[in-house]
């Protein structure tokens, strides 16, 4: 059943009452670079900004109630994934997280050339620390290929494990597909050869339910701003008893993993959107959404037939992604064309030419259809009536870029979050 007919706190009401962000042009189809901060998150944290200024850590009364909303988000956080709240650490970004979770194990493994494991389709956070551990650490990685649906191949994982492995990471979704990796199986290996394992789950917290004992992560990122908090807040989930070397040193904040003044304002935002994607969830949200995408897929096959050809598993993918190429149109030409939609190629812009995404050329797609991507993703404020306008505008100047044979104006750089 649709969120939208469900009583109670994300039933109708919740799911359709505009967000104030979002009022007018542009459609939002961008969900995935970065979401509206819910209004429920911000009237949550304002009292955190302006009243319970305290420091957490002090010892008189101004720091009793922002210590005990730290306490509270935590436990949020950590109930939306199935978590301990002690096993939970605050960061300033999914990026930091990432850097704590494969800096951390590296460092703190203490071995004189650690062995990582990682996939060419991860987020630069990780491919760039992975990058940067092998430049200053000494650490060797291995980068698994990905198959035409751009999923790992638990079998390829158990071939690449060394006796000097001591992490892979691979995260939950694809930020550009929607692509959902076998997590679960990956992490059975890997914690059988003796390896940790880190899962991305920037994507993945809030659209689908995810439960760290389930799937036997030791280290997840989960990631505000991709969750209708502010950005400037995250957090990663370390399995009791995992050793990391902190990346931040001094007071010992975050069980010593990330020193510095907690900051209650946004620990309480995360913790307010971690409390709401979870009623979100067991009301249906995601099932919603993924009528809503499918809705939009429909469409856009029906007005350009034979034309649109998703990119990535239909199956296995988050419920808000809808990657698509369109034959005969350049995606980046595509949205320059059609300004009232909002959305994202996985195209990069260097000196005016553009190149295929890394993402979509890893999977085996000809540069072409690459080129032709769109990455549309929906959230909590789209609506059917936003459906049917993005259908019909992007239907309209994509069949008007099939008959025109002159050159189109190249639009500004896009680059999936």
């Amino acid at each position: 059943m649709a969120a939208g007919r469900l009583p109670g706190r994300c039933g109708r009401r919740r799911v359709t009452t505009p967000h104030p962000g979002l009022r007018g042009d542009p459609v939002y189809l961008d969900y995935n670079a970065t979401t509206p901060v819910d209004p429920r998150v911000v009237e949550a944290m304002v009292p955190y900004l302006a009243d319970w200024f305290g420091n957490p850590s002090s010892g008189h009364a101004y720091a009793t109630e922002p210590r005990t909303a730290l306490a509270r988000a935590r436990a949020r956080v950590a109930a939306l994934i199935g978590a301990d709240a002690g096993e939970i650490v605050f960061t300033g970004s999914g990026s930091e997280a990432d850097n704590l979770a494969l800096r951390g194990v590296v460092l703190a493994a203490g071995n004189d050339r650690p062995h990582v494991i990682t996939q060419v389709t991860e987020h630069p956070a990780v491919l760039e620390t992975c990058r940067a551990l092998e430049r200053l650490h000494g650490a060797e990685v291995t980068y698994l290929p990905v198959d035409r649906d751009g999923l790992v191949d638990p079998a390829v994982l158990a071939a690449a494990l060394t006796e000097r492995t001591v992490l892979v990471s691979v995260m939950a979704a694809n930020n550009e597909t929607g692509a959902l990796q076998p997590v679960a199986a990956l992490a059975r290996i890997t914690r059988a050869h003796g390896a940790l394992l880190h899962c991305d789950a920037a994507q993945t917290a809030g659209k689908i339910p995810l439960d760290v004992r389930e799937l036997g992560v030791d280290l997840l990122t989960v990631v505000g701003h991709k969750m209708y908090a502010p950005k400037g807040i995250a957090a990663l989930y370390v399995r009791d008893g995992t050793r990391l070397e902190p990346l931040v040193y001094g007071g010992g904040q975050e069980h010593g993993l990330r020193a510095g003044t907690e900051n209650a304002a946004l620990a309480v935002a995360l913790g307010k959107a971690a409390q709401l994607a979870e009623d979100d969830l067991a009301a249906g949200g995601n099932h919603r959404i993924a009528a809503l995408r499918d809705d939009l897929h429909q469409r856009l096959a029906a007005a350009l037939p034979g034309r649109v050809r998703l990119n990535g598993p239909r199956e296995a993918r988050l419920p808000n992604t809808l990657n698509v190429s369109i034959d005969h149109c350049r995606g980046h030409e595509l949205l320059h064309a059609v300004p009232e939609v909002a959305a994202s190629t996985g195209s990069a812009c260097h000196s005016g030419e553009h190149t295929p995404s890394p993402v979509l050329t890893a999977m085996g797609l000809p540069p072409e259809r690459a080129l032709s991507a769109l990455r549309l993703s929906l959230g909590r404020w789209n609506t059917p009536e936003e459906i049917d306008t993005a259908t019909r505008l992007i239907g309209r100047a994509a069949a008007g870029g099939e008959r025109d044979s002159g050159p189109a104006s190249p639009g500004p750089r896009e680059r999936p979050q």
